[in-house]
């Protein structure tokens, strides 16, 4: 099972650093939301082409789109930017346009989610960008296999 914990932080620098203690971004310290096997590199590109109707293509083209920020030998665990479009989309996404993707975010084939627990991951996700938006903050996602 892949762990993938994504948080907000002020810089790539400071997203980096998690990886200095072991188990990820410490939730004391940053804004933490847990989301096993939601790949930032394949997911979250398809999530952003749903909410600004783009094509995965160029979602993933997009800077900071599933780009590797770590050491690319390190063993066990990376730090994957996420874009600044999904987060703005997400932290601007009114509840009619959340219903509207999740039926189309559900159907995602590396999920394995109802569309109910896709709505509530949905959710959690604009809760996550909006708070980094109103910190003037990134999103990242600590990758550990």
């Amino acid at each position: 099972m892949v762990m993938c914990d994504y948080f907000s932080a002020a810089s790539d620098e400071v997203a980096v650093g998690v990886l200095d203690a072991p188990g990820g971004p410490d939730a004391s310290v940053f804004d933490v939301l847990s989301l096993k096997d939601v790949d930032p590199v394949v997911v979250m590109p398809k999530l952003e082409g749903i909410l600004t109707d783009c094509t995965y293509d160029e979602a993933l083209a997009r800077p900071r789109s599933g780009r590797l920020l770590s050491d690319p030998e390190a063993e066990g665990a990376f730090v994957v930017s996420v874009s600044d479009t999904l987060r703005d989309a997400l932290a601007t996404a009114s509840g009619d346009q959340l219903g509207m993707a999740a039926g189309p975010f559900a159907a995602v084939e590396e999920l394995s989610l109802t569309p109910t627990k896709t709505w509530e991951l949905l959710n959690r996700l604009c809760g996550l960008a909006r708070r980094a938006v109103a910190e003037d903050r990134r999103l990242y996602c600590w990758w550990a296999l």
